[in-house]
């Protein structure tokens, strides 16, 4: 494997950990942090991280911002506004291993979403990668046992993070899609992304405060926010954008089923709940899925 594709997926692998930290945060904060609230402040710290290292930048490639035109406000739409605030909605009524299991819906979405929209239809072995790795996501949700799949419940929140599941599929697809239109270096790719997703949530923010909507400015909160803004915003996006760029759309889609497998991960280091046979079967599963998707070439 070449030498840029390992270093993308190691990336990506980063970014599903980062991300299932943030389904953890998301539901632990949903109470004392509003979700438009939590998904302005974590984007407006975002910026400021960014905007002292990609302002140069922003102005040397302005032309190149300028002629994508619509298509950088629809990227950064889909990508920054309305992602982060179906996602932060469905968590005040949906479980956080929910907002994982449900997401986890992105690389069949976006499998076919390559073929149909950009011709990219994967190679066989990709598509048995695809399923290997499923097979290990549902033997992770049903923990060994086929039988528990029949006891699953699913809130009104699901549906809301099914829709954001398909919003980033269609951004992941459409990003690499107008490729051609974005020949400026990831990092300030996203800084305009950044910047004019956080132009688009401003109105929806004035919104929720106009309904009374606060939260405490306590420790616990901006640790929360800063989380979300370093790790699961400037890094994990950063780092999705690259394994854009170098694997294409369905195979950084195939790094999503990481997410439960982090999740347990980080439930045994954080709350102390242990590790199980099925979380290593499981997790076995879907990274020799991934492996096999990953030296796979599209058709």
């Amino acid at each position: 494997m070449p030498r840029a594709q390992l270093l993308a997926w190691l990336g990506l692998a980063l970014a599903s950990l980062f991300w299932a930290g943030n389904s953890l945060v998301a539901r632990a904060f949903s109470g004392p942090i509003p979700p438009l609230s939590l998904a302005f402040w974590r984007w407006a710290v975002a910026l400021a991280i960014v905007l002292p290292f990609v302002a140069p930048s922003l102005w040397r490639y302005r032309q190149a911002l300028r002629a994508a035109g619509w298509r950088l406000w629809v990227a950064a739409l889909l990508a920054i506004t309305l992602y982060n605030c179906l996602l932060y909605t469905a968590a005040l009524s949906t479980a956080a291993i929910n907002l994982s299991l449900v997401s986890t819906c992105l690389p069949l979405a976006t499998f076919i979403g390559a073929g149909l929209l950009l011709g990219e239809w994967p190679a066989r072995r990709a598509w048995v990668g695809l399923g290997l790795a499923l097979l290990g996501l549902i033997w992770l949700i049903a923990q060994g046992n086929w039988q528990m799949l029949s006891t699953l419940s699913f809130a009104q929140g699901d549906l809301l993070i099914l829709l954001a599941t398909l919003d980033w599929a269609l951004y992941s697809l459409l990003l690499r899609r107008w490729n051609r239109y974005f020949q400026i270096p990831p990092f300030t790719l996203l800084g305009a992304l950044i910047l004019l997703g956080l132009l688009m949530l401003a109105p929806l923010y004035a919104w929720e405060l106009g309904q009374g909507a606060r939260f405490e400015p306590s420790l616990e909160n901006l640790a929360a926010i800063a989380y979300t803004a370093l790790f699961a915003s400037v890094l994990a996006y950063h780092l999705w954008n690259i394994g854009l760029r170098e694997l294409g759309a369905a195979r950084t889609a195939m790094s999503n089923y990481l997410m439960p497998v982090f999740t347990a991960l980080l439930a045994w280091l954080l709350l102390g709940e242990g590790l199980q046979s099925y979380h290593w079967i499981g997790g076995a599963m879907i990274f020799a899925g991934l492996l096999l998707a990953g030296r796979t070439q599209q058709a």
